[in-house]
């Protein structure tokens, strides 16, 4: 009887759990340099940088190694320079109620590459990220994927010049 019970709990909750998990809402960048924060609302755009893919995530047992904004198979980076401009990036996600994930974004013009911090053990966010997903690689730099730098490049140059981002 009591396997019976365990089963009927645990299938009533599997919906609840994969639902937890919802879409990503909004992606804001905010830097000191920037007149106005960037927001980013397209549902094309939104789901190409999902904070529930790439590392953290299994599918069938199968570690994923792509996905989000980071190119996870590089590994860490060694920390850009102190000198690049850095921003704070926030995906707003559907997580049991409206959620946060945030990382840090560099750009260098020097080699073209963008760099994400995922912040670690008492860095600001750690806690909110890793409620959300737990990646095993918090505290490091990883290379930005060329597509979310594509993205974001343009958009940063455009909110510094002042000009309205769509």
């Amino acid at each position: 009887m009591k396997a019976t019970s365990t089963a009927g709990c645990f299938l009533m909750c599997v919906p609840l759990l994969v639902m937890a998990k919802g879409p990503t809402l909004k992606i804001r960048i905010q830097g000191t340099d920037l007149a106005t924060p960037v927001e980013i609302t397209e549902k094309a755009i939104l789901d190409d940088f999902n904070v529930w893919t790439g590392a953290g995530v299994e599918i069938n047992g199968i570690p994923q190694r792509k996905g989000f904004i980071v190119d996870w198979e590089k590994g860490p980076v060694v920390e850009p320079p102190a000198t690049l401009r850095r921003y704070e990036v926030s995906f707003y996600v559907m997580h049991q109620r409206p959620s946060s994930y945030v990382v840090s974004y560099v750009y260098d013009p020097a080699t073209g590459k963008g760099y994400v911090h995922l912040p670690g053990k008492g860095e600001n966010f750690n806690a909110s990220n890793t409620f959300l997903i737990l990646r095993g690689v918090e505290g490091n730099w990883l290379s930005a994927t060329d597509r979310w730098t594509d993205l974001a490049k343009p958009l940063i140059e455009r909110a510094k010049a002042g000009a309205k981002v769509p």
